[in-house]
C-alpha cells in the first residue's frame, strides 16, 4: 500500500513538473544587431550629462554634471530602464571644481574632482550610493580626469592629467593614482620619469613630447584607463603623447609605454573628406596627410585563447590649446616643401587640403621652415592594440565616417578638422557575442561592432544618440534592473540621457 502511494507521488510530482515545463515560455537569446532606443531622460542643458555609472545594488544611474552654475551628480531612479527619473543631486563644490568622472563598484560612488586651480592635486570623494554619506576623501594627483574601480573592486585608479595653467608657467606631473580600497583607501602616485632616458627611442616610434619647456613627466597627460578582468594590469591612454601606458598593479610600476605611431590617409581605404567647403559637399580621397591616433576612451577584451590582452581605442585627437602656446594651424597657412608638395598650391585650396587643421610640432624634419609631411590630430577611427606589445592588430580606417554618411549623421562642418571624433568606447557580451560600443562625438551617433574575433570586427549598426555623446556605458544582462542588456549614452552638448537594449529572439 505504502509503495502505490509512493509510486502514485512520483508520477504526480513528474506530472506536474512536465506541465510547468511545457506552459514556461521558451528562453529568449537578445540579438547583438538590433539595439533600439528604449528610454529618455533630460537632465539639464551644456555640460549635464558627461559620464555615468550605474549601481546595481541600489538601481541608480549616477551621472556626471557640470552645466553652467552647477558642479554636481545627479541621481537617477532607474529601476525601470524604459522611465529613468530623476532622484536628487550630490554637490561636490565643498571638494573642489569639478567632478569629471564616476564610477561604482559594490555600493560605493568613487568621483574624480579637480582643484581649483587645476594644476593643484585633485579629490577622490567616495560616497555610499544608498543614502550618498562620504565614506572617504582621497588625495590624488592634478586633474584627476577618469576615474575607476578595478574588476574586482579592489583599486581605484584615476588618470590624473596634470595640464597646465593658461600661460604653461605651471606644469605639473601626468600621474596615476592607484588607491588600496581595503587598505583604507591608501594611495599611490606614479609618474613617468623613470622613462626620460628612453625619450628619444619613444620619441622616433611615434610618442609626442613637445610642451613648452616639459619635462617628459611632466609631458605625459594619462587621460583614460582600463583594467585587465584579473585586475592585474591596466592600461592608460596618453591622448595628447600618443601613446599608451601599461602598469602593474602588484607592483604598482609602469613596466611599458607604447607610442602608437601614425596612420597614412594616402593609402586606399584610409580615405578622407578633408574640407568643410563648400559645406555639405563631401569627396573621401587619398590625401598625402598622416593622422596621429591619440586615443581618449580604451577599453580591454578579456583574454580569449591565446592570453592577448586586446586593447580597443576610440582615435579622438586632441590639441593643446594655451595663451602662450596654440599647437593647431590650417595646411592653407602653412609653407610646402616644394620638393616634396609640387603640387602645394592646388593642394592648399580650401576646397583641398587648404583648411584642415594639422600640429605646427610636427613635419619640419629639416627645420628649414617648411613643412616636409602633414600630421592631422586623430585618427577618425578606432583601432585594436596588443596589450602585450603595443602592435597595431586592427583598425575601422575610415569606415566610422563612411558608415555616418550613409545613415546621414555626417557632420561635414567638422571634415577640416577630426571627422566624426571617436571618444568613448565600451565593450561587452550580448548574446554569446562580444560587442564593442563606439561613440562619436561630432556626429551624435554609436557604432556596434560584433568583436567576437578582435582581429577582424564587424559592423553591425549605428544608433543615433544626443548631441555630443561622452559616456558610453554598458551594463550586462546579469546586472541590469530588467535583466536585459542596456547601452546608456549621456551626451554633454544638450544633457540628454538615452537608454538602448537589443530585441529578443
Amino acid at each position: 500500500m505504502k509503495c502505490n502511494k509512493v509510486l502514485l507521488m512520483i508520477i504526480t510530482i513528474f506530472l506536474l513538473t512536465s506541465c510547468k515545463k511545457s506552459i514556461e515560455p521558451a528562453e529568449q537569446s537578445e540579438n547583438p544587431s538590433s539595439f533600439e532606443q528604449i528610454g529618455l531622460l533630460d537632465i539639464g542643458n551644456t555640460g549635464a550629462a558627461e559620464i555615468s555609472s550605474y549601481c546595481s545594488k541600489t538601481k541608480k544611474l549616477f551621472v556626471v554634471n557640470n552645466s553652467s552654475g552647477n558642479n554636481k551628480i545627479d541621481v537617477i531612479d532607474f529601476s525601470d530602464p524604459a522611465n529613468p527619473v530623476f532622484l536628487t543631486s550630490i554637490n561636490v563644490a565643498a571638494y573642489g571644481g569639478l567632478v569629471n568622472s564616476v564610477d561604482v563598484k559594490n555600493g560605493k560612488l568613487a568621483a574624480a574632482i579637480e582643484a581649483v586651480p587645476k594644476t593643484d592635486p585633485g579629490k577622490v570623494v567616495v560616497f555610499e550610493t544608498g543614502n550618498y554619506s562620504v565614506v572617504s576623501i582621497i588625495t590624488v594627483g592634478s586633474l584627476p580626469d577618469m576615474i575607476t574601480y578595478s574588476p574586482d573592486g579592489k583599486f581605484i585608479l584615476t588618470a590624473d592629467e596634470g595640464e597646465p595653467n593658461s600661460n604653461y608657467s605651471i606644469d605639473p606631473l601626468g600621474t596615476v593614482s592607484i588607491i588600496l580600497v581595503n587598505d583604507n583607501y591608501s594611495v599611490t602616485k606614479i609618474d613617468f620619469s623613470s622613462f626620460s632616458s628612453m625619450e628619444a627611442g619613444l620619441v622616433s616610434r611615434g610618442l609626442r613630447k613637445f610642451g613648452p619647456g616639459a619635462s617628459f613627466a611632466q609631458d605625459m597627460e594619462p587621460e583614460y584607463i582600463t583594467v585587465s578582468e584579473d585586475s592585474r594590469t591596466a592600461w592608460v591612454t596618453l591622448q595628447e603623447n600618443n601613446a599608451i601606458a601599461r602598469i602593474n598593479l602588484i607592483t604598482n610600476l609602469i613596466t611599458d609605454i607604447y607610442p602608437l605611431g601614425f596612420k597614412n590617409y594616402n593609402l586606399s581605404g584610409n580615405t578622407i573628406d578633408p574640407s568643410d567647403r563648400p559645406l555639405g559637399t563631401l569627396s573621401f580621397n587619398q590625401w598625402p596627410v598622416y593622422g596621429i591616433y591619440m586615443p581618449d576612451g580604451i577599453a580591454v577584451l578579456p583574454a580569449i585563447g591565446n592570453d592577448i590582452p586586446y586593447l580597443f581605442t576610440a582615435n579622438e585627437g586632441d590639441a593643446r590649446e594655451y595663451s602662450t602656446f596654440t599647437e593647431e594651424m590650417r595646411i592653407g597657412s602653412v609653407a610646402l616643401d616644394p620638393v616634396l608638395f609640387p603640387n602645394a598650391t592646388t593642394l592648399k585650396l580650401p576646397e583641398n587640403l587648404g583648411r584642415l587643421t594639422i600640429t605646427r610640432t610636427l613635419g619640419d624634419i629639416d627645420n628649414d621652415n617648411d613643412y616636409d609631411a602633414l600630421y592631422s590630430l586623430g585618427a577618425r577611427s578606432f583601432s585594436v592594440w596588443n596589450g602585450n606589445t603595443g602592435a597595431l592588430v586592427f583598425d575601422s580606417k575610415n569606415e566610422l565616417e563612411q558608415k555616418a554618411v550613409m545613415a546621414n549623421f555626417y557632420d561635414d562642418d567638422r571634415s577640416d578638422n577630426k571627422g566624426v571624433e571617436p571618444e568613448g568606447i565600451a565593450i561587452g557580451e550580448v548574446g554569446k557575442r562580444m560587442l564593442a560600443f563606439v561613440g562619436m562625438e561630432r556626429a551624435d551617433a554609436v557604432a556596434i561592432y560584433d568583436v567576437s574575433n578582435p582581429q577582424q570586427p564587424v559592423f553591425l549598426q549605428i544608433l543615433a544618440t544626443g548631441d555630443a555623446p561622452e559616456g558610453v556605458l554598458f551594463i550586462s544582462s546579469k546586472d541590469s534592473p530588467n535583466k536585459r542588456s542596456l547601452l546608456v549614452v549621456s551626451s554633454e552638448n544638450d544633457g540628454v540621457i538615452r537608454v538602448y537594449s537589443p530585441s529578443v529572439n
